[in-house]
């Protein structure tokens, strides 16, 4: 698997990395591009099913491991079957446990979302593993013999996240999660020659640990690197909107909602997501920041990593809808193009109400909350400023007849070019 964008040339794998901000911890750097840049290397990056999916906080160790694939590395992506069940320490509180049937299923819903990202076929083929495979056939005396004998005690008490807890107190089963991880790594390089482990910049400690301990075990040489925690600008949590996290299960966050989080990007973070996460090249993206820098209002960069990724995580045709949609809501497109799960995801981002029976166009205005009352309601109207399914009205006594409704049951409200709204009529039969 290879891809013409990467650098070839110019920039080493390493390099562009760099160049991109993907290092910010690494085992060494001399190490580090001796293993990328001279040839096929094994490498691992873990998943914890601490959910029923993957939300685009884990886009930046997804789009890595499709992008060292591309360069000709092996990935195997591990989902945490024996991990999911125990959880990293947090610090604020003690985890609450999963059920182990329960996450057995989030295990399986994850390795499928995984699945598009990489290639599964060719000489660096991906494969997917999980360490519940090796840890679930572990006694508690083998735990304790074959990998605790090979962890100081004070450095596992040195790490931030576990002196944070010290006061309010750490369960044993959280402590003991950097001995599975780490004991995760041994177990790849073992069993598949794995010699490279990377995962974001909160992980550095349970990292190092693994590598520590391959070496340990008189195995290695290994390496490690860390991507940087995803930041916004503003303070706010990167993969968070008012709705909640971005998944990326498609029936967790549509694939409408999931391209309007990338159109909104604030200039300021735009021009650092792209180097993170798209899989232009060099050229192309500092062109695109440029024109972001001298063109703002155009948002060009956010619309082409909008529709990059929209493509990535959920296809060519739900991204189409998606674009479709976000120009026929402002009377750029032909609303009739859109399915009905499409619309229906556009209009409950855009805030939907749901009727039993229709009132003429002013109280849909309003009881769309368009408008404050009915009295500024046939205002707007008067003038001009009101649409029903891009349409002007301009009846301040206008009607909708049951022919109007968008597959039978949606309505799309606009006042003015940018304020809109949905209503969907619970029964019209």
């Amino acid at each position: 698997m290879t891809d013409s964008n990467l650098p070839h040339g110019r920039d080493s794998l390493t390099e562009d990395l760099r160049w991109r901000g993907l290092i910010q911890d690494s085992t060494g750097l001399d190490e580090l591009r001796e293993l990328l840049d001279g040839g096929s290397a094994t490498f691992y990056v873990g998943f914890d099913p601490t959910a029923p999916s993957l939300h685009i906080g884990h886009l930046m160790q997804v789009t890595t491991a499709r992008r060292l694939q591309l360069a000709g590395h092996r990935p195997l992506l591990l989902v945490g079957g024996a991990t999911g069940q125990i959880g990293d320490p947090k610090e604020s509180a003690e985890r609450t446990l999963n059920p182990p049937e329960v996450v057995a299923g989030w295990v399986q819903r994850i390795h499928d979302q995984l699945s598009p990202f990489v290639s599964y076929t060719g000489e660096n083929a991906a494969q997917l593993v999980n360490n519940l495979d090796w840890t679930g056939e572990m006694s508690v005396v083998e735990f304790l013999r074959d990998v605790g004998k090979h962890f100081p005690v004070n450095k596992m008490l040195a790490r931030e996240v576990v002196r944070a807890r010290l006061e309010t107190g750490i369960s044993f089963t959280e402590f003991s999660y950097q001995l599975l991880q780490a004991n995760d790594f041994f177990e790849l390089h073992r069993r598949h020659g794995c010699q490279l482990q990377y995962g974001g910049s909160d992980q550095w400690g349970n990292i190092t640990a693994g590598v520590d301990y391959v070496r340990r075990r008189g195995a290695g040489p290994v390496e490690a690197f860390t991507t940087p925690l995803v930041t916004r600008s503003d303070g706010t949590k990167f993969g968070k909107t008012e709705g909640g996290a971005v998944w990326l299960d498609p029936n967790m966050t549509s694939p409408y909602a999931f391209y309007q989080f990338w159109v909104n990007a604030d200039d300021r973070d735009v021009t650092r997501y792209l180097r993170y996460f798209s899989f232009r090249s060099r050229e192309e993206i500092e062109a695109l920041e440029k024109e972001t820098a001298e063109r703002p209002a155009a948002r060009s960069a956010q619309r082409a990593l909008a529709e990059e990724l929209t493509t990535l995580v959920h296809g060519e045709r739900e991204m189409a809808q998606a674009v479709a949609a976000s120009q026929a809501l402002f009377g750029r497109g032909s609303l009739d193009e859109l399915t009905p799960e499409t619309l229906r995801a556009a209009l409950t981002e855009a805030g939907m109400v749901h009727l039993d029976a229709l009132p003429d166009v002013a109280g849909l205005l309003r009881d769309s909350g368009l408008v404050p009352s009915l009295k500024e309601a046939r205002r707007v109207i008067a003038e001009g400023g009101a649409y029903v399914n891009n349409t002007r009205v301009t009846e301040v006594d206008a009607t909708v007849a049951p022919e109007d409704l968008l597959h039978g049951r949606y309505l799309v409200l606009r006042r003015g070019k940018r304020s809109f709204a949905g209503v969907e009529l619970r029964d019209s039969r």
